[in-house]
């Protein structure tokens, strides 16, 4: 089993930019592949990306490609969203969540974060 626990969001403007981090607990991180979400007010979680185990690995979905990139470091446990280029759509709470998985491409995790507020000003 995996806690997680994300940080970094905030509020920024248009065209501004966040890193949020997501710390896992326990010392099998580097087992777990780890996904990003979000959700926006009023509608569904949606899938943002992923990475394998390794790292060597991402995807991203086509409304965040060439300005998010996720990143993880398997001896601090953690995984990154560097977000660039931000737009008010963006804006939603974003979770990261873990599975024991080989499949880049699956969207069902079996642990998830608390989620953190992430707001873009027009």
């Amino acid at each position: 089993q995996v806690q997680l626990v994300e940080s970094g969001g905030g509020l920024v403007q248009t065209g501004g930019s966040l890193k949020l981090s997501c710390t896992a607990s326990g010392r099998t991180f580097s087992r777990y592949q780890l996904g990003w979400f979000r959700q926006a007010p009023g509608k569904e979680r949606e899938f943002i990306g992923a990475i394998t185990r390794s790292g060597g690995t991402t995807s991203h979905v086509k409304s965040v490609k060439g300005r998010f990139t996720i990143s993880r470091d398997n001896v601090k446990s953690t995984v990154y969203l560097q977000m660039n280029s931000l737009r008010p759509e963006d804006t939603g709470v974003y979770y990261c969540a873990a599975r024991n998985t080989v499949d880049i491409g699956t969207r069902v995790y079996d642990y998830w974060g608390q989620g953190t507020q992430v707001t873009v000003s027009s």
